[in-house]
């Protein structure tokens, strides 16, 4: 029987793990390390790596929420509602979490009082609660979303590969959000009194789009600087404005159901 007479050969997987799970399992301390196995020192080390993997994979299995990583690549040009969901869609799928029906969280305005294509962002998400990447809860149900009460920061606030986006004092700096919506999360009035949603998601040039900040932080510390959804308007609706004022055209996905 061969020994092992330390941990250097294993400080990737952490020392203090290691140590945890020995005793845990073998009962005893981490004094006598010289006396491990090679089977326990095996069994141990793969226990280790399958726990780090496990909180480096997140849950995708639990996801229904996550910032899209990237953006369609037309700055506010989504395609419309249609264009956004496909996206929420093929992320949401490239992630392990295509059994469940993505939408975007964007409102449409119509472009006037007869047009029926209007619908509120907070309307297109369904009702459960909402989990990151890492399993982490974002909100109860839509009540508690749109509240002070929620849990979206930006440490929680995750992509859908399980990665924080880059806020406020980060390089670059990717915060704006697109949402087109209100605090409550509702669409604003038609289009043709103040476009909010660059053509409802249909323009790359001129027009605007309101945006919120995902890591909660704003130029000064009023409250509506810092909202999630409804921080400010963007210049105008092209790849290169969006970038400039801290935004890479990039979205909310829940999972309706």
């Amino acid at each position: 029987m061969y020994y092992f007479r330390g941990f250097d050969t294993f400080r990737l997987w952490g020392k203090e793990c290691l140590c945890f799970l020995y005793t845990k399992f073998n009962g005893g301390d981490c004094n006598g390390y010289s006396m491990f196995s090679v089977v326990s020192v095996v069994v141990v080390s793969l226990a280790c790596v399958t726990v780090v993997t496990n909180a480096s994979a997140g849950d995708a299995g639990k996801m229904s929420f996550f910032i899209t990583s990237v953006g369609p690549g037309n700055g506010v040009d989504l395609g419309g509602l249609e264009g956004a969901d496909k996206h929420c869609q093929k992320l949401g799928s490239s992630a392990g979490a295509g059994d469940r029906a993505w939408r975007a969280y964007l409102s449409a305005q119509g472009k006037d009082f007869a047009d029926q294509n209007v619908v509120n962002a907070r309307d297109r998400i369904g009702s459960d609660p909402w989990y990151n990447a890492k399993g982490v809860l974002i909100a109860n149900d839509v009540e508690e979303l749109h509240s002070p009460n929620n849990y979206l920061n930006k440490e929680t606030a995750l992509d859908e590969n399980c990665q924080m986006v880059n806020g406020r004092t980060e390089k670059p700096n990717t915060h704006d959000i697109l949402t087109g919506s209100r605090l409550d999360g509702t669409l604003f009035g038609p289009r043709f009194f103040t476009d909010m949603t660059c053509g409802d998601w249909t323009q790359s040039g001129e027009g605007a789009v309101m945006l919120g900040h995902h890591d909660r932080v704003g130029p000064n510390d009023n409250a509506w600087t810092k909202s999630w959804n409804s921080a400010h308007l963007s210049k105008r609706c092209s790849p290169e404005v969006l970038k400039k004022s801290g935004g890479d055209g990039l979205f909310y996905c829940f999972a309706e159901k």
